[in-house]
């Protein structure tokens, strides 16, 4: 059993890479920030402190999410040697898939689980992965968001629109990493940042009208008037209909300055800074209201992964009880 020592000090990579339809690729790049190669043996030896909570998949979008743990100390090498595996086996020139990307590895968010590790200390660490996968890789580039932006901070949503990733086609030669050389067509161009947590939570609808999903998109959005604070909205063609797919951002606030029917929201605290986000049931109940004014019902909500105090929960749980692969146990939550 892992020593107490292993659950403090945690943080969570939502490690974004662009391959969804081979999932035995996707498990070999999880199990990369698992297990180190040992000598001329190859010996796989776990990496202590780390496990894999979740792996989330998506065929159409052609993208997956792997959820890894490990004490701030062990993120750095965890995600760069699932990095590395990834960049050697996805390849962003054949790829196809409805969702916006840029990167074989798209996305490197850092999150701190706890008060015992500052967002400033994910941020170094981002910094660190950054500079480690242009390095070890060649042909790699970063781009830096969030806290990991020093001095500006901007958020995912301002960077990916400076860098041309929600257009359809993106000439790489004219962007500008903040790390590593222009950027290559077989890697493309990832995004490394640190912030409190980040939730993700799709709604699907049961419509192929993608300007009602747009619609729903701009009325929930954080940046239209009376949308949901910390909520960034995309609506993308999904399975035969359109799903509203949101990042929930961790807004500073106390829980009793954000209620819903009477409840706060969930809340935790970062140096002593209390965050809340917006529960998946508002946006589940939002998107459905909004959805039934054009005469479309939903068809159900998926979190991509967990909550803040889900991912926290658990892998205290893996960690002590040594389990690595935890997501062989734990897939998708769907509501």
């Amino acid at each position: 059993m892992a020593s107490t020592s292993l659950r403090t000090r945690l943080v969570a990579c939502l490690l974004n890479v662009s391959e969804a339809r081979r999932k035995d690729l996707v498990e070999t790049v999880a199990k990369a920030a698992l297990y180190d190669t040992a000598g001329k043996s190859n010996v796989l030896l776990q990496r202590e402190g780390t496990t894999v909570l979740n792996i989330f998949n998506d065929h159409d979008y052609n993208r997956s999410v792997i959820t890894i743990v490990s004490s701030i100390d062990s993120i750095k090498e965890a995600v760069l040697s699932a990095c590395e595996k990834a960049c050697g086996l996805f390849d962003m020139r054949t790829h196809s898939g409805v969702h916006p990307c840029m990167g074989a590895v798209d996305l490197i968010p850092i999150y701190p689980l706890g008060e015992e590790v500052g967002v400033e200390d994910c941020a170094k660490e981002a910094r660190a992965v950054a500079q480690g996968l242009t390095e070890r890789v060649q042909g790699t580039s970063a781009f830096l968001f969030g806290w990991a932006d020093s001095p500006l901070q901007r958020g995912l949503a301002q960077r990916r629109k400076e860098m041309g990733w929600f257009k359809k086609t993106t000439d790489l030669q004219a962007i500008r990493p903040d790390m590593g050389p222009l950027p290559q067509k077989r890697f493309g161009l990832t995004g490394v940042g640190a912030s409190p947590y980040v939730m993700n939570c799709n709604v699907t609808i049961d419509t192929q009208d993608i300007a009602i999903g747009r619609s729903i998109a701009t009325a929930i959005r954080e940046s239209t008037p009376g949308g949901l604070p910390g909520v960034q909205v995309l609506a993308l063609p999904h399975e035969g209909a359109v799903e509203i797919a949101c990042n929930v951002e961790s807004v500073k606030a106390t829980p009793r300055n954000h209620m819903t029917a009477g409840e706060p929201w969930p809340s935790f605290s970062i140096g002593g800074q209390p965050y809340c986000h917006a529960p998946a049931s508002l946006i589940t109940a939002t998107v459905s209201e909004l959805a039934g004014r054009h005469g479309v019902g939903t068809k159900g909500t998926a979190l991509v992964g967990f909550t803040p105090h889900e991912c926290r929960g658990l892998a205290e749980f893996a960690l002590t009880q040594g389990i690595a692969e935890f997501w062989k146990e734990q897939r998708r939550i769907r509501m």
